[in-house]
């Protein structure tokens, strides 16, 4: 019994620590972000669905960069072209898993003619995800300091 409750903490605290705590934050307030750029170009300034998910995706892909690299992931800051390469991968990243909603959105609500809002709602679940993962493992993976 004694035993399994210890595996059952290293397995939790592997997942619930402080970066995936800041991370969901993090996410939940890119969401918003993203939701309320949206709304405001497709529900109030009536920009067509795609523009407008695409105009909120920059806005909330730019306040991501900046707050996953300072606060959730305490990335060190690097020298110019390093920090570059950086910027680039967690676009290209966040690229990829706009394409996901992108494709979602025009399937779901373009073609189907489900909710734009719930839509959106679901595929930002996805693409937290996807994102959480993508800078997990690509973005912002520690360097082993013993190979420098």
């Amino acid at each position: 019994m004694y035993k399994n409750h210890m595996s059952y903490k290293k397995y939790w605290s592997k997942f619930v620590n402080r970066e995936t705590i800041t991370y969901t934050f993090a996410g939940i307030m890119t969401t918003i972000v993203n939701f309320i750029f949206y709304y405001i170009l497709c529900n109030i300034l009536e920009v067509e669905n795609l523009m407008a998910n695409t105009i909120a995706w920059l806005a909330a892909v730019s306040f991501a960069y900046i707050v996953n690299a300072l606060w959730v992931f305490q990335s060190e800051k690097e020298d110019i072209l390093k920090e570059c390469i950086k910027i680039t991968k967690f676009f290209g990243a966040r690229i990829l898993s706009f394409l996901v909603e992108q494709m979602g959105m025009f399937l779901f609500v373009d073609k189907l003619k489900c909710n734009n809002l719930v839509v959106k709602a679901l595929l930002m679940v996805v693409v937290i995800v996807l994102n959480y993962l993508f800078s997990k493992i690509y973005i912002f993976r520690k360097q082993d300091k013993c190979a420098d």
